[in-house]
């Protein structure tokens, strides 16, 4: 937040560019992105120690200049990748994923500031979202060449599948409405997979299952914490080479920003808590004294 305000991530990205300037080619003044808004949001809702006001200040102006700027052509409802300081599209992809993110900001802006402006805009862009997808995607810009092979991509589904869940945390009657939407997507996903996706990076890798006994998970999380983190600046890096070294240090960009790596400490830290809370009735009882044994006869 602090390397990211006043509408940029200028500090951060000087850094980059210090460090690492063959590698970044984009705007460092550009505005915060809608996955960024989406952040700020969701730890502000959910973890008591980010309730700040300052952290909502920025997530509300973020929204406000998505509101006004990230349509490239209103009223079609085409979103751009990257956006000026000022607002000027800088990019526009042939993709669903725009748009997909800022319905995410717009969602998750409603929850904390219960503004119906918000809400309304998500609702509007997923209606279009789904009607690209299921529908008519010329509004994309790709246009279908009868030379291409047939094929589908994956992140589609996956992506409608995570704005069903967006949309429907806490909304029973959203929830029911886009049940027909959620179950479509989870088709699409593992009719090419015999059972879709692989769940553990590099799961394929290897002959058989390990054993609760194995301790690979131990030592990828261990280098994970080792490796990862970044202990100048904070934040973790985006990649490391195999040998544990950081291949580069760019945190900034369209692509990578103020959301993958939060998101996945947050998702992480919420999956553990609540299986602690589960434990600690057990807990609970083991610790408990046992009860007494009768009284031996002639004790007092």
């Amino acid at each position: 937040l602090t390397l990211g305000r006043d509408h940029g991530l200028t500090a951060l990205l000087l850094k980059a560019l210090r460090t690492a300037a063959p590698y970044l080619s984009h705007d460092p003044s550009a505005p915060p992105p809608p996955t960024q808004v989406w952040m700020y949001c969701r730890l502000y809702r959910q973890f008591e120690r980010f309730r700040r006001p300052e952290l909502l200040n920025a997530a509300k102006a973020g929204g406000e200049f998505l509101l006004r700027y990230a349509q490239v052509a209103p009223p079609a409802k085409k979103c751009a990748f990257v956006l000026t300081r000022d607002g000027r599209p800088v990019k526009v992809q042939r993709t669903i994923f725009s748009e997909c993110f800022y319905t995410m900001a717009m969602n998750e802006l409603w929850r904390v500031t219960g503004d119906a402006r918000y809400q309304n805009e998500a609702m509007e862009m997923m209606d279009q979202i789904v009607s690209w997808v299921r529908e008519d995607p010329s509004g994309l810009g790709r246009p279908q060449l009868p030379g291409a092979p047939a094929s589908e991509s994956m992140a589609v589904p996956m992506m409608l599948l995570n704005l069903v869940e967006q949309l429907g945390e806490a909304d029973e009657e959203l929830a029911g409405i886009s049940a027909e939407l959620g179950d479509w997507c989870a088709q699409r996903i593992l009719q090419h997979v015999q059972v879709g996706r692989f769940s553990g990076t590099g799961e394929h890798l290897f002959p058989r299952r390990l054993s609760s006994g194995q301790l690979l998970p131990a030592l990828l999380v261990t280098a994970l914490l080792l490796q990862f983190r970044d202990p100048e600046y904070g934040e973790w890096f985006g990649y490391l080479n195999r040998d544990g070294k950081v291949a580069l240090t760019i945190k900034g960009g369209p692509f990578k920003g103020c959301f993958h790596v939060p998101r996945c400490l947050a998702m992480c830290e919420e999956m553990l808590n609540n299986l602690l809370s589960r434990l600690a009735p057990a807990s609970a009882l083991s610790t408990r004294s046992p009860p007494a044994g009768p009284a031996r006869p002639g004790a007092e």
